[in-house]
Order: C-alpha cells, then sequence, then structure tokens
C-alpha cells in the first residue's frame, strides 16, 4: 500500500507543501479556512505527518507505540502499562513509557515528541486538575494521531478505556448502608476529573436506592495527591465534633485512602473501630497498608490491553475508524478497614 506523503495532501487541498506543513506544525501564519479545507484532506486521505505516517513496508520491524502516565510511581498506573506493553509485544510492537509526573507541560511536551518521533499512537492518562489545557489532545486530533484515553475528558471526542466508575462506587456504598452505616461521606478526588463526578454520581445513586436521604455536605473534596489529602483530611476531622464524625469514609482511590488512614491515626481515630475506609483500584499493596484495605479492584491488566488493542487497531487500519468507549466492570474486595455496625 502506497505511504500518503504531504505532496499528496498538497496537490488534492492545491496548496504548497510549505503551507500543508505550517498546518501540521500548527503555526498561525494560514487561513482558519484554509487551514480547516487541508485538515478535511488530510483525514480523507487518512494522511499521517512525517515521523508518524505509517510505512507498511517496513511493518515487521520500528514499530513503536507511547504511554503517558500521572505517576510512574502509582502501582494502578504501572500495571496498565504491564498490560499494554504485553499486548503490545504480542502484536509486534515495543512501547515506550513515559511520566508526566502530574504536570500540564510535561504532559503536552510527550505528546509532542510521541507524535514527532515515528512512535505510531499513544496511550495517554490525561491530567485534568484545575484549568485542564487540552490543546495539545486537540493538535493530535487535527494531525489524526490515533490515541486512547484513559478517562473522558470533556471537549475531546477520542477512544476510551475506563472502568464503569458510577456502579463501582454504587456497590461499594451499598454494602456500608447494607452493613448498618448511616454516616458515610465521600472524600472526591480533582474536581475537573470525569472520574471524580462519576463518583460522585454512583454515591448518589446508591441513596437514591436506599432508605438513607443524600445530602451534597456527604461530597468532599480532597484530591488524589498524598499531602494535599493528609492536610484536608486533618482539617476536616479537626473542624467537627467526634459525634459528627463519619462511620465511614469512600475514597477516590487507595493512594488518597492512604493518606487518610495516616491522618486519622494522627488524630487518633482508629480505623476499623472509629470509622471504616474503603479505597478504589486495589494497588497491589493495599492488602499491607497500615489496616489491610477494603477496595474496589479495577481490571488494572485488562484496562491495558485494550486500550492498546483499540490503539494499534486504529494504527493498523487504512481507514478512520469509529470511536470506541469501553468501560470495565469491577470487583468488590473487603478486607479489614471496613466494620459491620449491624452484625
Amino acid at each position: 500500500m502506497k505511504r500518503v506523503t504531504i505532496e499528496d495532501v498538497a496537490r488534492r487541498a492545491r496548496v504548497s507543501k510549505g503551507t500543508v506543513s505550517a498546518v501540521i506544525n500548527a503555526r498561525d501564519t494560514v487561513k482558519p479556512a484554509t487551514r480547516d479545507h487541508i485538515l478535511e484532506i488530510m483525514k480523507e486521505l487518512n494522511f499521517r505527518p512525517k515521523g508518524i505516517a505509517r510505512n507498511l513496508k517496513k511493518a515487521d520491524r520500528d514499530k513503536s507505540i507511547g504511554m503517558i502516565v500521572k505517576n510512574l510511581s502509582y502501582p494502578f498506573y504501572t500495571a496498565i502499562a504491564a498490560g499494554a506493553k504485553e499486548y503490545a509485544s504480542a502484536n509486534g510492537y515495543s512501547m515506550v513509557i513515559g511520566s508526566s509526573d502530574d504536570d500540564h507541560e510535561c504532559e503536552k511536551r510527550l505528546s509532542h515528541l510521541f507524535s514527532a518521533k515515528d512512535i505510531k499512537g499513544t496511550i495517554i492518562a490525561p491530567i485534568v486538575e484545575g484549568a485542564a489545557e487540552i490543546e495539545h489532545l486537540f493538535r493530535l486530533k487535527l494531525i489524526n494521531y490515533p490515541f486512547v484515553l484513559l478517562e473522558d475528558v470533556k471537549g475531546i471526542q477520542a477512544n476510551v478505556v475506563a472502568i464503569d466508575n458510577i456502579k463501582a462506587i454504587k456497590k461499594a456504598v451499598k454494602y456500608l448502608i447494607e452493613t448498618g452505616h448511616k454516616k458515610i461521606v465521600h472524600f472526591a478526588g480533582p474536581p475537573q476529573s470525569s472520574h471524580t463526578q462519576e463518583r460522585i454520581e454512583g454515591f448518589r445513586h446508591a441513596f437514591s436506592e436506599s432508605p438513607l436521604v443524600f445530602d451534597k455536605e456527604m461530597i468532599v473534596s480532597v484530591g488524589s495527591r498524598y499531602e494535599e489529602s493528609f492536610a484536608k483530611t486533618i482539617k476536616y476531622f479537626k473542624d467537627r465534633a467526634r459525634e459528627d464524625y463519619p462511620t465511614a469514609i469512600v475514597c477516590f482511590n487507595d493512594h488518597q485512602a492512604l493518606a487518610v488512614m495516616m491522618a486519622l491515626k494522627q488524630l487518633g481515630v482508629r480505623v476499623p473501630d472509629d470509622i471504616s475506609i474503603i479505597g478504589n483500584d486495589d494497588i497491589y499493596y493495599a492488602q499491607i497498608y497500615p489496616v489491610p484495605l477494603t477496595t474496589i479492584r479495577a481490571p488494572q491488566d485488562e484496562i491495558g490491553k485494550k486500550a492498546a488493542e483499540i490503539l494499534i487497531r486504529n494504527i493498523e487500519s487504512s481507514t478512520i475508524l469509529p470511536i470506541e468507549r469501553v468501560l470495565l466492570d469491577t470487583e468488590f474486595v473487603v478486607r479489614q478497614s471496613t466494620k459491620v455496625l449491624n452484625s
């Protein structure tokens, strides 16, 4: 199959190669109407710019995909990366992994580097804290660069592989209600994250199907980083009388749950005797926390494999494929960090 070149795009669009190059590199020297016309031609021809164009004659060598995670030291992402790497390797691709370290600019630089250096496509765990900048994701879409997100990003129509957060949190809260808990709160993650909003929605759904009444005060914005979660947990409890403490906390993820546990220990609050804790992810060391953590087990290996499968399918397709959104089921794992109150 003949590879589509920049010359082919220029010829079809009836512009110079320099104008096409300016569009590819997001320069502001091209009139919007001309840019849009060129982008449409690129999509029609399924053109990938130099550095990311598919050379099918070399399909058996030098094939690689990328992965950009938020924090490579967090086991949730290392497990996903392992699954993606296994699938990629079985299909003839090597994998390059970069960590954005929870920094927007770093994620942007990595996405540009990967798209420019013949890495055929990328799996991205997007940063969505604060005023999330998504121009780099728009640019990847504009140049027809294949990528798969591990979370929905508002305003971006893209392939996504994630867990069913609403169903997962709903299951955890229903367990607490069924075991006698009435004073339950949810320590939420980053406000801009779709995962945060979905988990809040799951929390609300669980109450709507129970005799208990939901109150917005049950949602506490704590964040996902350890230091932030620790400090906000300390503040939350110091601002309350002991009799107003919840009997259970459903945490945004296992990392946050550890910070909450350590903050409660500093405050002299016992887990689970005084407060039950539920996490989310089931990272591999959750079972060796100070108190083994009851949590929601995400199929991390499967997430990685499915993301790599969708990515490679898009890389190797000669036509633009329909967008896929895959939600995977979770498993609720009960350990010692929760206490039954109605036994």
